[in-house]
């Protein structure tokens, strides 16, 4: 149904891309998002009556892989479209095999990738039994992403679609450097200040993608438009959601925090991180994709068991 409603020329694009892995058809993207989705639902019940793991290890391997695959990511695209003399105005696609084109396609297809990978995110918040972190807005971005991508690497892997996944492969670099670094625990955490900032370079991020693609469609672009529409649309979502995010950490609970940091200082909780450390090291932080809280300082638990690590 879908290459119905693109340029004929789309096709070309379609068997470039054929025998790339999880291309052929959609049934293991979909395969996979139905798995993430089921165990959103089974993650918790299995988690219920079990202590957390703790993951640093994890974590910390984690969060600095994704740096650098999205670091490459965003490398390859910004390297291939400026060899490809790509405009930043309007920029169609081009189906040819030219070493340039099939560059900005397999790192797209990485990107796509990446949006996969990144349900570890999920995986890794019910496995700790940070389950207040699995917002709508986690999952909405997380399964989204990685399916509707899915489409633009079937049939405009090129073109256009470079401009998103460059800024965002950009913006994801610093939000699991972040990641990374807190996972390191309190000593690091206590330098994290700029948590915040990472969420209103989030929302830049959505409002320049809405002016970039209504420039598209003013200058009568030639790529699908209806891509365009559905694209400005899903930003609207996303400004939405973070806002809301943004409002209710940030603006309306900063004057309890204020008023209760001091005297929660130097309280220790169970596994013995400071209340009131500092914001990097107490606060939500939604980027993209995630809503975290600092990886804590893992330790010996008096419940029943002991806690599973690494």
């Amino acid at each position: 149904m879908v290459p119905l409603l693109l340029s004929g020329s789309s096709s070309n694009s379609y068997k470039r891309v054929e025998k790339w892995p999880l291309m052929d058809n959609p049934l293991p993207t979909l395969a996979i998002s139905t798995s993430y989705l089921l165990f959103l639902w089974l993650g918790p019940k299995y988690m219920k009556n079990r202590e957390p793991f703790q993951l640093r290890k994890t974590l910390i391997v984690y969060n600095f892989s994704m740096v650098f695959l999205n670091f490459f990511i965003f490398k390859e695209l910004f390297m291939a479209a400026r060899a490809a003399s790509y405009s930043y105005i309007c920029q169609p696609v081009d189906y040819s095999e030219d070493p340039n084109e099939v560059r900005v396609a397999g790192a797209l297809w990485w990107y796509f990738v990446s949006k996969g990978i990144e349900y570890l995110d999920t995986v890794f918040f019910i496995l700790r039994k940070k389950f207040n972190q699995v917002t709508f807005l986690h999952v909405y971005h997380h399964c989204t992403m990685f399916t509707l991508w899915w489409i633009g690497i079937k049939w405009v892997a090129g073109g256009q679609s470079f401009f998103g996944a460059h800024m965002n492969a950009a913006i994801h670099v610093l939000m699991y450097l972040y990641y990374g670094l807190a996972s390191c625990g309190p000593k690091i955490q206590k330098y994290l200040w700029w948590k915040k900032y990472l969420t209103i370079i989030q929302m830049i991020q959505f409002h320049v993608t809405i002016g970039h693609t209504a420039l598209s469609l003013y200058v009568n672009c030639d790529f699908p438009h209806w891509m365009h529409y559905s694209l400005i649309c899903y930003a609207i979502t996303f400004i939405i959601l973070f806002g809301n995010f943004y409002y209710q950490t940030y603006r309306r609970q900063q004057p309890r925090r204020d008023a209760s940091s001091s005297s929660k200082a130097g309280k220790a909780i169970s596994n013995g991180t400071l209340n009131g450390l500092s914001k990097a090291a107490n606060g939500a932080v939604v980027t993209g994709s995630k809503e975290e809280k600092p990886q804590e300082n893992s330790g010996r638990r008096k419940r029943k068991g002991r806690a599973k690590r690494d």
